[in-house]
């Protein structure tokens, strides 16, 4: 395989930067300044890591003692191994057999003479260096002196390969972990002063190219927005710890980027499922908020992100209006164009499917699918073509109008996904009410000749559906037992099973399904108003 220029550069400056140095500094017994992880763990993660298992997204890799050189499953998993940042789980655990695995599984992976590759990944090990420290107190204070002179010459080690690794190839969120790690590494390792210089040479480059004007994060995913904020937000801390001045682009980004984040939750404080993110932890989000620090206003439109917010009475709908994310920025970008999710209060009525990340490629793309998400798909054909590495295919342009007036909502918007292989344009219009209580829509196919489609409305878990007698309504029962009804006009209604996958399980889900009659209208008009 041949490397680029800068790929082969950057490998070899890494390699260097691991030999032995006899003008290297001093390595510390400790470090220097106490590093904190702000994030909250999860004792049941905790417990199951005594057990030996690693448990993310509703997936698991055995990590038992040993265990790091013959790890298995997918990447992400492996990197999440590999990162550490699972030591704030066992430290939630909170008891002296917790405290004595973390030391027992950092101790091992210190001692694996050969290591995957991917352990070395720049945000794996930004990640790595950040969790060691975050938690130095809880799992190396008390160990014995071997022990911690192994640790920090693990750190330093790592640290100057971060150092020699950055500007990291990756240009997504992966970066900004790197970025941390290696601000970490200064703040607790004072004496080596060129980690932080570098840091802060590489940080306003990364801010610039992956945080919008209008405070979206370059992947247009709910989840890596939240993700981004902590690394930032943690940064900031960090160099408030060393006394040391941020470059100004940092408080600009950690502003937007705040409102952008609130713009993407319902009023259940769950985010909505877009672009490989799952509803996260309300308390969670509340957390990272706060930490950003102002709340500021809540726009109903993120421009540069491609998200619009139409909020009426107690209803929320957020509908994907953007053209996908470009190359190398999405991994974890979706076939949804012209998705919306809409909730009622605290209660999730009409969903995305969510996301699988840690699943095989198999489950990862069936989340991916346009017909994973409440919109239209043209003859089971996805509106952008999913590829391990991200999207090819995609829409070039989506275009939408926005129109509001006393309270009232009005939302018309295309994408030409479709016009490569069925010269096809989805258009989709929506109208909410001034109380929330009526929303109306119109999704239509512009081509010269007639295509075969579908309308998914796929429906939150707790939502109980019943079709009625007729066929040509669903009557929708939230939780709180409000009643809903769907009807539709100019297409058949179906309900389907489907799959929930916002939550930290897997869940049997239903959807309405919309069936368009091919020799007829390319056009379909339903609505959803409340009963009662």
């Amino acid at each position: 395989m041949t490397l680029a220029p800068g790929s082969w550069l950057r490998d070899a400056r890494r390699r260097i930067a691991r030999l032995p140095s006899i003008s290297m500094t001093r390595i510390p017994d400790a470090p220097s300044q106490p590093v904190r992880d702000p994030w909250p763990g999860d004792p049941v993660r905790g417990a199951n890591l005594l057990k030996g298992e690693l448990e993310q997204g509703g997936h698991v890799i055995a990590l038992k003692p040993g265990g790091f050189a013959s790890l298995s499953g997918v990447p992400m998993l492996r990197a999440q191994a590999h990162g550490f940042t699972w030591l704030r789980d066992l430290r939630a655990l909170g008891t002296d057999a917790a405290r004595l695995r973390a030391r027992a599984l950092v101790g091992e992976w210190i001692a694996e003479p050969a290591m995957e590759r991917l352990a070395e990944r720049p945000d794996v090990a930004g990640a790595r260096i950040a969790a060691w420290l975050g938690h130095y107190d809880f799992f190396a204070a008390s160990a014995d002196d071997g022990f911690r002179q192994k640790l920090m010459g693990r750190l330093v080690a790592d640290a100057r390969s971060l150092a020699a690794a950055l500007p990291t190839e990756e240009l997504d969120a992966r970066a900004l972990t790197a970025v941390k790690g290696l601000v970490a590494a200064a703040v607790a390792l004072p004496d080596h002063t060129a980690f932080l210089t570098r840091a802060l040479r590489v940080l306003p480059q990364e801010i610039a190219r992956q945080i919008m004007p209008d405070g979206t994060h370059c992947e247009r995913s709910p989840a890596q927005q939240m993700a981004a904020l902590q690394d930032l937000t943690e940064i900031r801390a960090l160099l408030q710890a060393a006394q040391a001045p941020p470059p100004a682009a940092l408080a600009g980004a950690i502003e937007r980027m705040g409102p952008a984040l609130r713009m993407l939750r319902h009023s259940d404080g769950g985010l909505a499922l877009f672009n490989g993110s799952k509803e996260e932890t309300p308390a969670l989000i509340d957390l990272v908020l706060s930490q950003a620090g102002r709340a500021g206003r809540v726009p109903n439109v993120l421009t540069e992100g491609g998200f619009h917010r139409l909020q009426a009475g107690r209803s929320v709908l957020i509908m994907d209006c953007g053209v996908p994310t470009p190359p190398k920025l999405d991994r974890f970008a979706h076939a949804g164009t012209l998705a919306f999710e809409l909730s009622i209060g605290r209660e999730r009525m009409i969903v995305n499917c969510g996301a699988s990340p840690t699943a095989g490629d198999a489950w990862r793309d069936a989340c991916r699918a346009t017909a994973a998400h409440s919109t239209l798909v043209i003859a089971d054909t996805n509106s952008s073509e999913l590829r391990t590495e991200g999207l090819g295919r995609r829409p070039e342009h989506v275009e939408v109008s926005r129109q509001e007036s006393q309270g009232a909502h009005w939302l018309d918007a295309s994408h030409d996904g479709y016009r490569r292989p069925f010269g096809a344009v989805h258009r989709r219009r929506l109208y909410m009410a001034e109380s929330g209580e009526d929303i109306r829509g119109e999704d239509a196919v512009e081509a010269a000749t007639p295509q075969p489609y579908v309308v998914r409305f796929h429906l939150h878990p707790t939502v109980h559906a019943s079709l009625q007698q007729d066929g040509e309504a669903v009557l929708l029962r939230l939780p709180s037992g409000a009643g809903w009804r769907l009807r539709a006009d100019g297409a058949r209604m179906a309900l389907e099973e489907s799959i929930y996958l916002g939550g930290p399980q897997p869940r049997r889900a239903e959807q309405v399904v919309l069936i368009g009659y091919q020799d007829g209208p390319q056009q379909v008009k339903w609505a959803i108003t409340k009963v009662g």
